[in-house]
């Protein structure tokens, strides 16, 4: 590796993969941001790259993909070591279950080990109590504990972490770029109508997304108001099955799987609503695209879609599991067009002012 200028900040970063997920897409913009700002950033990924590193690479940031093996491989650690006794960061930041681990671990017995930051993404009600202890045993080897919303901050202060090792910062976003097909060519390229009126989900196809709800919700919607399309734009373990669920309750002449798309984000201007009925989040990036986009959202009453939206105010929230809201108001929206527009133009401007990506950099800056 080459040498740093003395006077600059070395920060290394561990996460998963490159996937382009939430959180991975977090970290690029991160990473990105806080080496414009004159921080020496390097990058090292567990198991695989992905179409992120690209971004990474041609911003100038070294990237090694370390090739991780299964749950338990040990190499990971100790590359992870010789890396910090080589380079000598000032900071080792990691995010997600598996480089938050790795990465404590491999600072176990230094005498001097530098900063240990993990960010965590998510209230994980999804882990097992092994991994749970895991985090506790670790805590020691932690200086301190980013969350991205005050859920997570609460999930994790109530695992055992010290209130004064936890610091909430927010992601940031920037607005979806325009898309480049007209509305007309999206409807002619997915088969539906011309005159189609387009609602979005954008995300990953897993269980806690209850992705079932928003099938419901197409198919009573669709009742209603038969002009009513659901773009399903993501991919994910449950693909498969929720096609054969559109199926079964008759949704899916009105719902299109478009799968993994790059231009997901903008493709949200192409919609008149957003829909999330998530059981459990971070803070949704998804969700605030859309509010970047000034797209009216109507999203599950969960603690983190409640730090991003006020009721009736820049956004509109249901009970969570109740498709029948869903689809009530968003015919209501349908049908006053002033006021999507001016719940769209409030959610857009709560994102600029709150939650741009600048803000978020300077406050990783303050923190590492």
């Amino acid at each position: 590796m080459t040498s740093s200028a003395p006077d600059r900040t070395k920060l290394l970063l561990v996460i998963p993969t490159l996937d382009r997920s939430g959180a991975e897409k977090q970290f690029c913009l991160l990473a990105t941001g806080l080496s414009r700002e004159g921080v020496d950033v390097r990058v090292l990924v567990l198991s695989r790259g992905g179409p992120l590193q690209r971004d990474l690479e041609e911003a100038g940031i070294h990237v090694e993909i370390l090739h991780k093996w299964g749950r338990i491989d040990p190499r990971p650690i100790w590359r992870i070591r010789r890396v910090i006794r080589d380079w000598q960061p000032d900071t080792v930041l990691s995010a997600l279950f598996s480089a938050n681990t790795t990465a404590r671990l491999a600072t176990v017995g230094m005498k001097s080990p530098p900063r240990r930051i993990i960010s965590e993404r998510c209230v994980d009600s999804w882990k097992a109590s092994w991994q749970r202890k895991l985090d506790r045993l670790l805590i020691p080897y932690t200086d301190l504990l980013i969350a991205n919303s005050e859920s997570v901050r609460e999930f994790y202060q109530q695992l055992g972490f010290p209130s004064d090792k936890i610091q909430v910062i927010a992601n940031g976003v920037t607005p979806p770029a325009a898309p480049a097909m007209t509305y007309e060519q999206l409807c002619e390229q997915i088969g539906v109508p011309s005159d189609a009126r387009l609602v979005a989900y954008v995300g990953r196809l897993a269980p806690q997304k209850r992705i079932r709800d928003l099938l419901w919700g197409a198919q009573l919607i669709r009742q209603a108001n038969d002009k009513v399309h659901l773009l399903v734009i993501g991919d994910g373990p449950e693909r498969n099955e929720l096609e054969l669920y559109a199926e079964d309750v008759e949704a899916a002449s009105h719902v299109r799987f478009l799968g993994h798309r790059e231009d997901a984000a903008s493709l949200l201007h192409l919609a008149e609503a957003f829909w999330l009925a998530s059981e459990y989040e971070g803070m949704s990036n998804s969700l605030m695209e859309a509010m970047a986009a000034g797209k009216p959202v109507v999203v599950s009453d969960i603690p983190p879609n409640r730090e991003l939206v006020i009721h009736e105010q820049d956004g509109l929230i249901v009970n969570l599991g109740d498709s029948v809201g869903l689809m009530q108001y968003t015919l209501k929206l349908l049908e006053n067009p002033d006021w999507a527009a001016r719940l769209g133009s409030a959610a857009a401007e709560k994102m600029a002012r709150r939650y741009s990506i600048e803000q978020m950099i300077s406050r990783f800056v303050d923190a590492i």
